[in-house]
């Protein structure tokens, strides 16, 4: 068994290395050569201004399984307006648990156990260049970006390996933190990046506009999205009611389990797209119900995984040209970026894994202390 920690896996794996294992995997789902389990979460009563969440999804293709687990204090404060955003951490505000365990599918033996922390960046990253790849316009040169975190790095980071980016504008409330993500990513990315007032400057003009931020409201509006620009996300919540703006959409794939609703199972609470909830009535009602609406959301049957014969087409029959993607520079593509996450993992885990074997890197532990002698 290996221990693989962040500052090794970002080492180890580079983004186009991400993307294309992702896009491997994908290719093989439609003809069985790839499976997942979409993510389940648990709450339990925790502090009394929030809960314990455990979620966890799974994946298995070419030789190796995945499952990731997520183990996290959440809570959701509002601000000044009544705007939502979702808070977490484990142990101490500052810490996080998240691992993944690789697993293979040949001999059921444990390969691993990783930080989830950068490949979670990542993973999310290549999944959205992937749509950017087969729908936004070739020529796409312009990102119009809101929110300057760690996934907004890696998403502008991804798109310039499936594009020929040359300028982004970004936005995000705090004027340090954009300024200083301009500053960053142009350095890094050897490209211009603008940090602007206002999210209708950072969306005026773009190709590709993306949404990275832990808003549990929207962030833009659908009107001031232009013709020809290809729409990605991070959540759900951050989108607008986009009503038929969109000319082309398409999933990554299945985000949460066709389960019915009860008391104790319901349909986007928090940020779970699917959730068992333990507590009394008082606390279960700490936990937001989502933001739906007519738009776009668990309501809509463009958008859902199970919707009008399956909803929206996933990119897996765009990229076997099943269905069409773009078909003209002037429709307006989104792509919806959830769904395949325990793939997500397992494809790009063992890329961290194999790797990580070549290279010597990683902790060693004794595989024997995860077998017994006892049948089950």
């Amino acid at each position: 068994m290996l221990i693989i920690d962040n500052a090794q896996v970002a080492q180890l794996l580079t983004m186009q290395e991400c993307i294309d294992a992702q896009e491997a995997a994908f290719a093989r789902l439609p003809h069985g050569g790839a499976v997942h389990r979409p993510r389940v979460d648990l709450y339990a009563p925790g502090p009394a201004d929030g809960y314990f969440r455990w979620g966890s999804m799974e994946g298995a293709n070419d030789g190796v399984f995945a499952i990731r687990m997520k183990s996290d204090v959440v809570s959701w404060p509002r601000d000044e307006h009544g705007n939502w955003t979702e808070e977490k951490y484990a142990v101490r505000p500052g810490t996080y648990c998240g691992l993944v365990m690789l697993v293979s599918t040949r001999t059921a033996e444990p390969l691993a156990f990783l930080n989830d922390g950068v490949l979670q960046h990542m993973r999310v990253a290549g999944g959205a260049a992937i749509g950017a790849k087969y729908l936004s316009r070739e020529d796409s040169e312009v990102v119009g970006m809101l929110g300057s975190g760690g996934m907004a790095r890696a998403y502008l980071e991804a798109f310039c390996l499936v594009r020929p980016i040359r300028r982004c504008r970004v936005y995000s409330p705090t004027r340090r933190n954009r300024e200083q993500y301009a500053t960053e990513m142009a350095e890094r990315l050897g490209i211009e990046v603008v940090a602007v007032d206002s999210p209708q400057e950072a969306v005026a003009g773009c190709d590709v506009l993306s949404s990275c931020t832990d808003a549990m409201q929207p962030v833009y509006q659908a009107d001031w999205i232009e013709p020809g620009v290809h729409v990605t996300n991070l959540g759900r919540r951050e989108m607008p009611d986009v009503g038929d703006r969109f000319d082309v959409v398409v999933r990554q794939g299945t985000a949460g389990l066709p389960m019915r609703q009860t008391e104790r199972y319901q349909v986007e609470r928090g940020m779970s797209p699917g959730a068992f909830i333990g507590g009394s009535a008082a606390e279960m009602a700490r936990i937001p119900a989502t933001n739906r609406n007519p738009g776009f959301g668990g309501d809509s049957p463009e958008f859902t995984d199970r919707g009008r014969g399956g909803g929206a087409p996933d990119i897996a029959a765009v990229m076997a040209g099943e269905v069409p993607g773009r078909t003209s520079a002037a429709q307006v593509t989104f792509y919806r970026n959830v769904g395949n996450q325990g793939l997500q993992f397992s494809a790009v885990g063992q890329v961290v894994y194999r790797k990580a074997l070549e290279a010597g890197v990683g902790h060693e532990i004794p595989t024997e202390w995860f077998l017994q002698d006892i049948r089950d």
